[in-house]
C-alpha cells in the first residue's frame, strides 16, 4: 500500500512537472533553448525540489542565466528569485538581456541583474528555504569558497544547498582521454573566445562534491550521478548509454548535491596556516 501510494504521488508529481515545463517553453523568449536540453535536465531538478520543499517555499536561483529552470519551479508552486550577471555571450545579443528580464517578470521570477558574480547585497540573512547553483561553480575562476559561505548565510537554519555540475570523469570524456583527446572544453572555443572565458575552469567528481560539503560545514543529504544532457547522446546509442551507467553510475553525465544547513552554522573562510602549509606542499617541491 505504502509502495503504490509512492508510486502514484511520483506519477502525479511527474505530470506536474511536464505540465510546467511545457508552459514554460510556450512563454520561453528563446525557441529552440529548452527543447535542445529536453525535460531530463529540468526534470532532475524540479524531483529532488518537490521531494525536498513544499509548495510557497523561497528558493535563490544562483546563476539563473536566463530563468528557464526558475520559473518551471515558479509554476509548480514555489517563491523563486534569481540573480545573474547576463553576460555570457548570447545574452548580450540585440535585445535578449531585455527579453530575459521581461520573461521574469512574466513568469513571477523575482530576478536581480548582477554586476558581478557576487551574491547581492539584498537578500536578508535566514531568508530562503533553499539556495541552488545548477552548471554554476565548474565556470569560477577563484575558489567556491567565499560565495558559497556568502550564500549559505542567506539560507535558513535547516535549509538546503542544492548544487549540480558537470561530471569531469563521465563515459563521454574517459573514451576520448583514451584516445588521446581531452576531457576539457574544446580548445578552438577557448582560443577564438573573444574576451574573459567564461567556460568550465574545473569540473568536479564526486569526492571533490563530498569535501566541499565538509569544508563548507554542512550536513550532505544525498550525492549522486544524474542525467542532463540526455538530448546529446545519439538516438542509437541511448539505451545502451542508459544500460551501461546504470551499471556504473559514476559515469553518467552530471553529480547532484544535497545539503543541510546545520543550526548553529557558522561560515569558515579560512583555516590555520600549518593546515594549509601541509595542503599546499603536497603540490610543490618547495619545504614549507
Amino acid at each position: 500500500m505504502v509502495a503504490s501510494t509512492a508510486k502514484r504521488m511520483a506519477t502525479a508529481d511527474s505530470k506536474r512537472i511536464q505540465a510546467a515545463f511545457d508552459d514554460v517553453v510556450r512563454a520561453f523568449p528563446f525557441g529552440g533553448y529548452m527543447s535542445g536540453v529536453g525535460v531530463d535536465a529540468y526534470r532532475t531538478v524540479a524531483d529532488v525540489v518537490c521531494r525536498y520543499l513544499s509548495a510557497g517555499d523561497t528558493i535563490l536561483d544562483f546563476g539563473a542565466g536566463p530563468c528557464d529552470t526558475a520559473a518551471v519551479l515558479q509554476r509548480l508552486g514555489y517563491r523563486c528569485f534569481a540573480c545573474d550577471d547576463l553576460s555570457d555571450d548570447w545574452h548580450e545579443i540585440g535585445e535578449n538581456g531585455q527579453k530575459i528580464l521581461k520573461f521574469a517578470v512574466e513568469q513571477g521570477v523575482r530576478f536581480e541583474h548582477m554586476k558581478e558574480p557576487r551574491l547581492p547585497d539584498s537578500y536578508p540573512a535566514q531568508f530562503f528555504d533553499m539556495a541552488m547553483l545548477h552548471a554554476v561553480i565548474e565556470h569560477l575562476h577563484d575558489s567556491p569558497r567565499e560565495l558559497l559561505n556568502d550564500i549559505l548565510q542567506v539560507v535558513r537554519s535547516g535549509g538546503l544547498l542544492f548544487i549540480t555540475v558537470p561530471n569531469a570523469v563521465n563515459i563521454r570524456k574517459r573514451l576520448d582521454v583514451l584516445r588521446g583527446r581531452t576531457n576539457l572544453p574544446g580548445f578552438d572555443s577557448y582560443y577564438w573566445n573573444p574576451g574573459p572565458w567564461r567556460g568550465h575552469v574545473r569540473e568536479y567528481v564526486k569526492g571533490y562534491l563530498a569535501l566541499l560539503s565538509e569544508y563548507l560545514g554542512i550536513e550532505c543529504l544525498e550525492l549522486r550521478a544524474c542525467d542532463q544532457m540526455l538530448e546529446v547522446v545519439p538516438p542509437g546509442l541511448k539505451r545502451m548509454y542508459i544500460l551501461i551507467t546504470r551499471l556504473f553510475p559514476g559515469w553518467k553525465d552530471s553529480w547532484l548535491l544535497v545539503a543541510r544547513k546545520p543550526a548553529n552554522w557558522t561560515p569558515r573562510r579560512s583555516i590555520p596556516s600549518q593546515e594549509w602549509q601541509k595542503i599546499r606542499g603536497k603540490y610543490t617541491r618547495y619545504e614549507f
